[in-house]
């Protein structure tokens, strides 16, 4: 019961450290990135840089997918006809 416990919290947003060798111009950039505030740790901006990169990865994955299948003319037809709506009301 206690190992369920500790396995459920664990997957629930606890981290693992790794250790990871950088050039020493990566390592002054980050670290200026920690000094300007703009992150909060060496490890904030190295987990973001990882997470935009996997996000980079999937996208090119869905745009290949995309440019292999045929134009799909129904989604054509309705962004043509969107693009003729006024948006008057909008404003």
């Amino acid at each position: 019961m206690v190992l369920r416990f500790l396995t459920g919290r664990y997957g629930c947003g606890m981290s693992i450290q790794i250790t990871v060798r950088l050039p020493d111009a990566l390592v002054q950039y980050v670290d200026e990135l920690v000094a300007r505030g703009e992150v909060p740790s060496r490890a904030t901006a190295v987990a973001g840089a990882l997470d935009r990169d996997r996000r980079r990865s999937a996208a090119l994955r869905d745009a290949a997918i995309l440019a292999a299948e045929p134009t799909d003319t129904d989604l054509e037809s309705l962004a043509q006809f969107n693009a003729a709506v006024s948006l008057k009301d909008l404003a």
